[in-house]
């Protein structure tokens, strides 16, 4: 006589399995992605200049270049530029570094005073050993040190080999991007495909609106600062200005982070009333890309909830550090813009169970 099996436990063992299922497979992906990063940061980072330069070189093949060379031209021109940007800031942290080494050393000791008095009250002895402990703890471990900057090197061969693909990757998407995805889309099922080719198109609209948005909001963001660090006379407002551009690309984190960098170094350099003015300038800037520039890309993308934006952004950057939560959010964004794309169109109001309109 087989025993009774109440329904209930039937249903939570069936739904069980199926969830182990789901999480082994899961996990598998996860463990697939996280062996083979690299390759998937360059394809990410080669869709990222695509998206950018593209429209530049569809403009010089309207000129009537051809596309290989158009291609060529576009992407050759925005290596001279990035390398000419790089130029200008070594430039000009080399011209400031020794004054900015001597403020730094005058701005250590205006915070050892600052916080030996009240509310702080810290001890003086204790802020006055904090340099030649920290000296002490590089001789110490001076073999560690050096072993990291070995190790820091074999990262560089790391990011050098990701630019390289996403350069190649590039360069293939730009000249017949459209080629590659009608020929994937071909390979499919014949009842497939349209849906296929519905959800690529709609994704990479997104993503595109997505990438020019952030980009005008990062451009945006670094000129204000750089202007503003400039005028108050804050040394390094050109690297600071850097900083800032490519913190913005971790929306709702990325900005205040960076111009928190920007008070410390204005604070050791300047003051605490230029502090207190960088300090203001996070505000200001942290509302307009809040309520004006955000909302812009968002219109260019998918709008998206600010609690779903950093939600996001913290579940990437808890999956894959810094990378994990520049690419969540334009993932995000794409996934919710396929599923609105291949969505079946609501029925009218009026319509029956079926579709069919009532009466």
């Amino acid at each position: 006589m087989r025993p009774h099996v109440s329904p209930l436990l039937r249903s939570a063992a069936a739904h069980a399995w199926r969830l182990l299922v789901v999480g082994a497979a899961v996990y598998a992906v996860f463990a697939v992605l996280g062996r083979f990063h690299e390759i998937g940061v360059g394809l990410f980072l080669g869709l990222v200049i695509t998206a950018m330069l593209r429209p530049a070189a569809d403009i010089v093949v309207r000129g009537g270049v051809p596309r290989g060379a158009a291609v060529a031209i576009v992407l050759l021109g925005s290596i001279a530029l990035v390398l000419g940007v790089l130029a200008l800031v070594g430039e000009a942290v080399a011209g400031e570094s020794t004054t900015l080494v001597r403020e730094f050393r005058v701005g250590l000791d205006r915070i050892e005073d600052w916080l030996a008095r009240p509310p702080f009250h810290l001890d003086e002895d204790a802020l006055t050993g904090l340099q030649s402990r920290i000296g002490e703890y590089v001789s110490t471990h001076r073999s560690t040190l050096l072993s990291t900057a070995l190790s820091g090197a074999g990262t560089l061969a790391h990011v050098l080999a990701v630019l390289a693909l996403a350069l190649f990757s590039a360069v293939f998407f730009i000249h017949a991007g459209h080629r590659h995805w009608a020929w994937f889309c071909a390979q499919l099922p014949v009842g497939a495909r349209p849906r296929w080719d519905t959800a690529g198109r709609a994704a990479w609209r997104t993503f595109t609106g997505y990438t020019h948005g952030i980009v005008l909001v990062a451009a945006t963001n670094a000129i204000l600062v750089g202007v503003a660090l400039y005028l108050l006379g804050v040394p390094l407002a050109v690297p600071l200005a850097l900083l800032e551009f490519f913190a913005a690309f971790v929306p709702l984190v990325g900005s205040p982070v960076a111009l928190a960098v920007a008070t410390v170094v204005a604070l050791a350099a300047n003051g605490p009333w230029t502090a207190a003015v960088v300090l203001a300038l996070i505000v200001i800037i942290g509302q307009i890309e809040g309520h004006l520039l955000h909302p812009l890309v968002m219109s260019w993308a998918v709008r998206l909830h600010p609690l779903v934006v950093a939600v996001s952004v913290l579940a990437g950057a808890t999956a894959a550090g810094v990378v994990g939560a520049v690419v969540a959010v334009p993932l995000v964004s794409v996934l919710w813009a396929v599923r609105i794309a291949l969505r079946p169109p609501a029925p009218p109001p009026d319509a029956g169970p079926s579709g069919v309109p009532a009466g």
